[in-house]
Formats: C-alpha cells, structure tokens, sequence
C-alpha cells in the first residue's frame, strides 16, 4: 500500500506541532422523545491525530457518530469538517468530504466477496451508467482495472489478501472490523471514525488492528477519533482522550490526566457504569 499512502501523506500530513482542528462539533444536542442523547456537547478533534472518545454506557458516544456522520440530524449546534458545515448533510455527502465511519456491528455485504465489498465503494463508477459500458468500454475496463488494483493494494496492507475471494459474511469478527477498516480506505478518507473497534475481537486480531491504525496515522496521515470500551487500548494508542458523560463532553487532555481526573472516576464508578449501552 506505500504508493496509496505516500499519496494520502503528501495531501494530509501537518507540519509536526501543527494545532489545526479537521472536525469541530459546537453545542451538539439531539432529543429522542423525553431524553437527551447528547447535551450541547462541543469539542475538536486536532488533524494529524488518535483521539479517543470514552465515556460510561450510556453516555451518548453513538449517538454522536451518527450526528456526525450524517445518519442523524441534530436538534442543535453545528458540525465543521476542515472549515466547512457539514451540519445536516446526508451520510453520502459526508462521506464524499472526507469523512467515513465503521459501525460497532459490521456492516459487510454478506453475499459479495471480501474484494467485491471493496470495488463497491470509490464513488462515481462509469459502469454504474448504462451507456458507458456500450460507448466507453475502454475507460469502464481501465477504471474497474485501477479500482481491483488498489483494493486488492488495501486487502494487502491489512493482510486480508488470502481472503478476497471469501463471501464477506463467513468472515469471523475480527476479520469484518478489518474489512470495515478496508472500506473506508478505499475512499481516501481524511478522518475516520471507529466504533468500537476491539468489540469481539481476539487479543491477537486486535493488535493488528491498532497497529494498522497507528501506521495509517503516521504513514498516511489519516486523522481517528474512536468509541472505546476497552480503556487500556484507549490509553496506550489515542491522545488526546476525550470523556463524554450525559450527552456532553465530561473532561479532555492527554491519557496521564484523563486517567486520574476525579470527575472522570465518578462517572465511571458512580453508579452508572452498568446502564445500558449507547
């Protein structure tokens, strides 16, 4: 994959020190009947980083994916993506700028192989359109050639390769967060956010996995923000953390603080940690 990533460096990569923030939530809110999901909750999420969004069951995390993403629209506040409100946009807008997102239960293709999963995903085929395949068959061959060259360059670097002719939907858990992470790949994306990523997954599957995280991170310079229960992991791979706690944002700042801040403690262990999930 280090042509795809030498790509993806030279257009995302910011100068070492560099503060700039590629999302920006600003007094996010969003109500289901009588509850609160997420209470005028605001933070960014700095370029370049891993940040991590933690928070007790319950807290809103997922809501505030799908308001992000585009999946849900927000009672109030804004969304910013590089300088631009993306506020409200549907899922496939978002996408094209951009932002991708996984989903703590895969959402694979089960009757399309592991490859086909991924030539799916560039935007804007010309064999998607009728016509071309009759009146520009050459330029629907050498597209679809590129498409199968990178995906099969993805499947590669994420040593899915011995799997492309699988049927999606044999795959074990591990294996569909890895295909959930090769998806996103194939668009290019400047953020990504992960939903539960160690969810079900075997310890060895999931070392995997981060490491591919922290080497997209730096090689790439592809931004995370990921929802985690799994809080060693958080600790050891994101910062900044991010804690989230009755729909808004608790505590921020790096894993050494977070991980001692007595707000953040009391939200885990005071009574709530045992609710149900988000």
């Amino acid at each position: 994959m280090a042509s795809t990533a030498s790509r993806r460096t030279q257009a995302h990569v910011v100068p070492q020190g560099g503060e700039s923030a590629l999302l920006r939530v600003q007094g996010l809110s969003k109500d289901f009947g009588g509850l609160r999901a997420v209470n005028a909750c605001s933070f960014s999420v700095r370029t370049g980083s891993i940040t991590g969004l933690i928070g007790p069951n319950g807290a809103g995390k997922s809501t505030l994916f799908a308001l992000v993403s585009g999946f849900i629209r927000p009672d109030e506040g804004r969304i910013h993506l590089d300088g631009h409100d993306i506020t409200g946009l549907a899922p496939h807008q978002v996408f094209r700028r951009g932002l991708c997102r996984t989903f703590q239960i895969p959402r694979e293709h089960a009757s399309l192989t592991v490859l086909e999963n991924l030539m799916l995903v560039p935007p804007d085929q010309l064999g998607e359109r009728f016509w071309n395949p009759l009146l520009r068959p050459g330029a629907v061959r050498r597209q679809e050639r590129a498409i199968r060259e990178k995906a099969l360059e993805v499947l590669d670097f994420l040593t899915l390769a011995h799997l492309r002719d699988e049927y999606a939907g044999t795959l074990s858990g591990g294996q569909k967060k890895l295909l959930e992470l090769a998806r996103t790949l194939m668009a290019d994306p400047r953020i990504v956010l992960l939903d539960e990523p160690a969810a079900g997954v075997n310890p060895s599957l999931m070392a995997r996995i981060r490491e591919k995280i922290v080497q997209l991170n730096r090689e790439s310079g592809i931004t995370f923000l990921l929802i985690e229960h799994d809080i060693p992991l958080v600790m050891g791979l994101c910062d900044p953390v991010i804690v989230m706690n009755q729909g808004t944002k608790l505590a921020e700042g790096p894993p050494s603080l977070v991980r001692s801040d007595p707000r953040v403690l009391e939200a885990y262990l005071g009574g709530q940690h045992g609710a149900a999930d988000d």
